[in-house]
């Protein structure tokens, strides 16, 4: 069974950093593609990052030189760091595998101004 677990969410001011993890059981972490979406009040769910099994990378544009997703494959961990944080940034966050279609519980990240 596939489990995603996301650590890591809290408040924080606006130009502050906050570090997201999620850790991955059930899957050879290594092989796959692993994404972080998020979800803000009123709004669908967009793509933040993703990494592939290659450690490529790309963001949605809104994030771009402030995010940074990384893999750690003997931790099956994949990261999420955010520095810059901007109100905007409020959201749930959600690790994503998408070669098992499966999707972890979310973490809160709320920047205040």
């Amino acid at each position: 069974q596939v489990q995603l677990v996301e650590t890591g969410g809290g408040l924080v001011q606006a130009g502050g950093s906050l570090r997201l993890s999620c850790a991955a059981t059930g899957i050879i972490f290594r092989i796959n593609a692993l994404s972080w979406y998020r979800q803000a009040p009123g709004k669908q769910r967009e793509l933040v990052a993703a990494i592939t099994s290659g450690s490529s990378t790309n963001y949605a544009d809104s994030v771009k030189g402030r995010f940074t997703i990384s893999r750690d494959n003997a931790k099956n961990t994949v990261y999420l760091q955010m520095n810059s944080l901007k109100p905007e940034d409020t959201a749930v966050y959600y690790c994503y595998a998408p070669g098992w279609k499966t999707w972890g519980q979310g973490t809160q990240v709320t920047v205040s101004s």
